[in-house]
């Protein structure tokens, strides 16, 4: 299997004292504010992104593309554009949530976008984690504990299968107005989420030291 070039972005939303997965990097986007969060800590991204509202200064060497405040995509989605363009497939969000609401959910639907396209996307915090999944699946490590929860996203999602959790489901359908799919529970052994039909979104929380789900 052909390993996909890893882009790390970094915003300006809330980090929970995580350890970014520096050494999965091929490429580091700060994406306005969350230059703040990499210099605070000695990390040089290769470029920043942003109309630099959230950082609120111009910083010296630095690969910078510099954005009008009137645009249409977040900063966000501009860094993952560049990722993309450099040649990346697998992208990791931190910063990505907490603090504004919309900008949170702005990010869920760019993750799902990206599994659409049939890339990988992780938004990551010390609190919670998210990964999208688009006619396929994710395969959890045996060692994840507490709990995961799955959302259909868009409509409806069909033929979910969730095995090797507390609670399975086969051939199942999801709605995106209801609750099926909130807090099952890991139980140690490895476990997978499977979607036929559409997008899911799955969350969890902790599990920081185990290597993040495969997606397929």
């Amino acid at each position: 299997m052909v390993r996909e070039k890893t882009c790390l972005i970094f915003g300006a939303g809330e980090y929970d004292n995580i350890e970014p997965r520096l050494s999965e990097a091929d490429l580091i986007i700060a994406a306005d504010g969350g230059y703040s969060w990499l210099r605070e800590r000695g990390i040089r991204p290769d470029l920043l992104v942003g109309d630099l509202d959230s950082l609120g200064y111009v910083p010296e060497g630095v690969d910078l593309l510099r954005l009008r405040p009137e645009k249409d995509d977040t900063d966000m989605a501009i860094a993952i554009a560049e990722g993309e363009a450099r040649g990346c497939g697998r992208f990791i969000m931190y910063g990505g949530l907490g603090g504004r609401l919309d900008h949170t959910y702005a990010n869920i639907q760019l993750a799902a976008g990206l599994s659409r396209q049939g890339k990988q996307a992780f938004i990551l915090s010390g609190a919670c984690c998210i990964t999208a999944v688009h006619q396929g699946g994710a395969a959890f490590q045996s060692g994840y504990s507490g709990y995961l929860s799955v959302f259909a996203f868009g409509c409806k999602a069909s033929g979910v299968f969730e095995r090797g959790l507390k609670y399975r489901l086969d051939d199942a359908a999801m709605l995106d107005d209801r609750t099926l799919g909130v807090s099952n529970e890991f139980t140690g052994e490895a476990s997978s989420v499977e979607v036929r039909d559409g997008t899911l979104i799955l969350m969890w929380q902790g599990n920081q030291d185990m290597p993040l789900p495969e997606i397929y």
